[in-house]
């Protein structure tokens, strides 16, 4: 059975499990559905409502990009667990000879690359999403601001534990131009979340 399709409690029994998979990078793709959900409930919170009519259009197409994201983070879930299981899968290739020594290290080389993959397009991807977020929580219901505020917050939560994970699988690849792009991009990632969770932070405040 797919992770995604675990009850909740059942999801956190396995994260709590003494196995290393689900765990943070499945963690992440989840705070992310969460954020995008909640997103999209801003959204759907406007649409209808006689004071919000110049923006509603603009909420319906946000709240079916919400929707997408979702889909998406939720799949992230599972694909994270199989990247990360695929790393430990080739740790148990045979070792003997020098020739299977080789072969063991490329494979455990291009699993711990794609390992690396999986969480950055998590992070990437909810990165994008901090944008529409924002206008969802300036142009959306005020009596949801708060709401749309959490969902900025579990947003930056889950770019930086995808991030995270990307950093540590980084420190075992030997491909220096892989690396480095990589990290260039944790580190831009990074500071833009921080900085965009920032400002809306500020600007709620001044509306409760």
């Amino acid at each position: 059975m797919k992770l995604q399709d675990l009850t909740l409690k059942e999801f956190l029994e396995k994260i709590a499990a003494n196995e290393a998979v689900p765990g943070g990078g499945s963690s992440s793709a989840l705070n992310a559905a969460i954020a995008s959900a909640l997103g999209e409930m801003v959204a759907n919170l406007t649409i209808g409502k006689k004071k919000y009519t110049d923006v509603e259009e603009r909420m319906k197409e946000l709240a079916g990009e919400m929707s997408a994201y979702r889909n998406r983070f939720v799949n992230d879930i599972d694909r994270d667990a199989d990247a990360y299981r695929l790393v430990m899968e080739t740790y148990k290739l045979p070792k003997e000879s020098e020739q299977e020594i080789n072969v063991r290290n490329d494979t455990i080389q291009q699993a711990m690359k794609s390992a690396s993959l999986v969480p950055m397009e998590v992070a990437e991807n909810a990165c994008n999403m901090l944008i529409s977020i924002a206008e969802t929580v300036h142009k959306g219901n005020r009596n949801a601001i708060t709401d749309g505020l959490v969902a900025m917050m579990a947003c930056r939560t889950a770019i930086l534990g995808a991030l995270l994970n990307v950093r540590i699988n980084l420190s075992g690849i030997r491909e220096e131009s892989f690396v480095r792009e990589l990290t260039e991009k944790c580190d831009r990632l990074e500071k833009e979340t921080l900085t965009k969770e920032k400002e809306l932070i500020c600007w709620v405040k001044t509306q409760i």
